[in-house]
């Protein structure tokens, strides 16, 4: 929660409160401090107007936190502190939906809808006036609120029947878990809970610095994350709930449009974006601008559905025996390609994970041209049954990744074969492995397997490990087919008169390679211990490690056990630390990255300001007075924050030259203060 509050006044709320809370009794604060979070909640989550900054939050938090464990009678089933999860589910019970979950009738087509239209208003001898909105892509939820308190919320299921996940829906922050204003004794909040683009993108990007396959589509994302059993890690996606549907007695509403007014005074998340319609045109055009509109948007929609608004015409047009005949879904086309599968050829990744491809005749989708698609794993291509010479569906999975979606049987050679994974690694012909648990396949030949080790060493390289920029992984396979380097200690061994004779290599190249392999020595041990490739240590979990053992020689003697009583280790991570630091051959890499001068040993360094505290910054177009390395450490060292986009949150824009996209974004927005290079340095003086 970001807003320009300074330290000094931070620091003067926080003994205005200390002065005040003396006077209170334990149950006055708990009540206070309860009403002021939700407050503050919904104004982050909700209505993206943060009051306070992150800091005052979270030491309310903490002081709920600290007088919930003193005074547990006096906590509530619904306080702000259950949106942090920790509660363990092994079992999610059954429970049977008051009222029931409809599914709705889909059209594909024009023609469809206006079927459905015309049959509607044969049916009702009135005008009618029809609400619009947006078909979330996600999984749908009914929440219970009794007394205007969350009390339940359970999973759609059959309809019927669902899975009882209040504990892992008390995370999800756009979820109040007390109603604002008035509400009836008793209702049924139905909505649909997403996952928005950024996010799953963001988990993917920490899925793959950890080696695991990353997911497939945000939508199975979002349904699989409300079915896991610790709530804390629910808390850490960020999942957002959309309502569209209240069911229960004596409503203080009478249409679709009054009630999703209702829901958004009473504190849901519910998008402006829905239309009343009177007419055809109306609707179609609604249809026509959100087609091309949901480009834009954060998350993903697959459609619009369409109801009758008043409730009464609602009531008279009923139900059949699957879905209200007073509604319905246009569901838009997903651009969808047929093309002839040719080839299945296989990819080594540094991990060893062994990805499937497709191979494919060249077609046209969505503007670019598709010769290669993911087959993810084996699962897939047994779900499928896909074949070499099948003719197959392309469709771009999320607007983006091509990926093979059907098979078209009638076009199937006859004597095309079943596709049998393969059984050993495409590149060294090791056998894989797979482990229990897991979809993909692994080649386990680490120390031997060509991709692997020029993965390994273009990952030391990456810029958030070692930043060696003069070398890329063209350079790298060059170095590696001629014999230079089989494992990234061998960087430090380089010689001008190794790299002259390389092709493509000049005397002003390898100068920038030999520099650029020196001034990595002066990387952080954080940097170091990443650069290393450890599976599942990515770049927030080697900062953790380092905090908790800050030289090299601590992490090695490190037991499981001791690794696992840091913050955020799992067993998962400490067992692949312990496992990689038992093998000698690592072991005795690090001796000699050590003796070659890297730092193995960490510096903590205080903040050298709170100017930035509360404010958040984006960088964009070519930097010219700072690298975006030293800006971000700017930024931090001066307890600001970085973004990765142009959104709600983003107080601060820096532009250099040539800014495009981010900066046009910004300037609509209208919300964002637009700084030069200079006048963001001026403001950390």
């Amino acid at each position: 929660m970001k807003t320009h509050h300074g330290s000094n006044k931070i620091k003067r709320n926080l003994l205005t409160c200390a002065f005040n809370c003396s006077f209170m009794t334990p149950e006055e604060r708990i009540k206070i401090l309860t009403q002021e979070l939700q407050e503050h909640n919904y104004n982050y989550y909700v209505l993206d107007n943060p009051t306070i900054s992150d800091y005052e939050f979270d030491m309310k938090l903490k002081e709920l936190q600290a007088l919930e464990e003193k005074y547990p009678q006096l906590a509530d089933a619904n306080s702000p502190t259950r949106r942090v999860g920790g509660d363990v589910t092994k079992n999610f019970p059954t429970i049977q939906h008051t009222y029931r979950m409809y599914s709705l009738v889909n059209s594909y087509s024009r023609e469809e809808l206006v079927e459905w239209i015309e049959r509607v208003e044969k049916s009702v001898d009135e005008n009618l006036e029809y609400v619009c909105e947006l078909k979330f892509d996600g999984a749908s939820i009914s929440l219970k609120y009794i007394n205007g308190q969350l009390a339940e919320g359970v999973t759609r299921g059959d309809g019927y029947q669902g899975d009882d996940i209040t504990t892992n829906v008390r995370t999800i922050r756009s979820i109040p878990l007390k109603l604002r204003g008035d509400a009836p004794e008793e209702m049924y909040v139905r909505g649909e809970i997403i996952l928005p683009l950024e996010g799953f993108q963001q988990i993917n990007a920490e899925r793959e610095e950890l080696g695991l396959e990353p997911f497939m589509n945000p939508r199975n994302t979002a349904s699989g994350s409300l079915k896991m059993q610790d709530s804390a890690e629910v808390a850490k996606r960020p999942l957002q709930a959309f309502m569209y549907a209240v069911q229960g007695k004596d409503l203080p509403f009478e249409s679709q449009w009054e009630m999703l007014a209702f829901c958004r005074n009473a504190g849901f998340k519910v998008p402006d974006s829905a239309k009343l319609c009177k007419t055809q045109k109306e609707i179609f055009d609604f249809i026509e601008h959100w087609d091309k509109g949901r480009l834009n948007l954060p998350y993903e929609i697959d459609g619009i559905v369409i109801k009758v608004n008043p409730f009464y015409q609602q009531n008279e047009l009923g139900y059949t025996a699957k879905a209200p005949r007073w509604a319905i879904a246009y569901k838009f086309k997903a651009e969808q390609a047929q093309t002839k599968l040719n080839e299945i050829t296989y990819q080594v990744g540094r991990t060893g994970a062994v990805t499937p491809v497709a191979n494919l005749e060249p077609v046209l989708l969505a503007g670019t041209t598709v010769k290669r698609a993911s087959l993810h794993n084996a699962d897939i291509i047994a779900q499928l049954d896909v074949r070499i010479g099948d003719t197959v569906m392309v469709e771009k999975g999320g607007e983006i990744i091509p990926k093979i979606v059907d098979v078209n049987l009638d076009l199937r050679p006859k004597d095309a074969e079943k596709v049998e994974f393969i059984k050993h690694c495409p590149e060294c012909n090791t056998a894989l492995v797979r482990h229990e648990g897991e979809s993909a396949y692994y080649c386990p030949n680490e120390d031997g397997c060509p991709p692997q080790i020029k993965g390994r060493i273009e990952h030391f390289i990456s810029r958030k490990a070692m930043d060696m920029d003069s070398i890329g992984a063209e350079t790298i396979a060059q170095f590696y087919e001629a014999g230079l380097v089989n494992k990234i200690s061998d960087l430090y061994d380089l010689r001008q008169e190794d790299l002259l004779p390389l092709e493509r290599l000049g005397e002003k190249s390898v100068q920038n390679i030999l520099e650029g392999i020196e001034a990595s020595k002066q990387n952080p041990f954080h940097k170091v211990l990443y650069g290393l490739g450890i599976r599942y240590v990515g770049e927030t979990v080697a900062k953790k490690l380092v905090r908790a053992f800050p030289n090299i020689h601590l992490l090695m003697q490190a037991t499981e056990e001791e690794l696992e009583s840091v913050d955020a280790i799992g067993g998962r991570i400490a067992n692949s630390v312990t496992e990689y630091f038992a093998k000698e051959e690592h072991r005795e890499m690090i001796a000699k990255l050590e003796k070659e001068g890297l730092q193995f040993e960490a510096e903590f360094e205080e903040n050298i300001s709170e100017v930035l505290n509360g404010e958040t910054f984006l960088f964009t177009g070519k930097l010219s007075e700072f690298t975006r390395e030293e800006a971000k450490e700017m930024v931090e060292k001066n307890g600001g924050k970085i973004v990765s986009s142009v959104t709600k949150n983003l107080k601060n824009l820096v532009v250099g030259e040539n800014a495009g996209s981010k900066l046009k974004k910004a300037n609509e927005l209208g919300t964002v203060k637009i700084l030069t290079e200079k006048e963001f340095l001026a403001l950390i003086k």
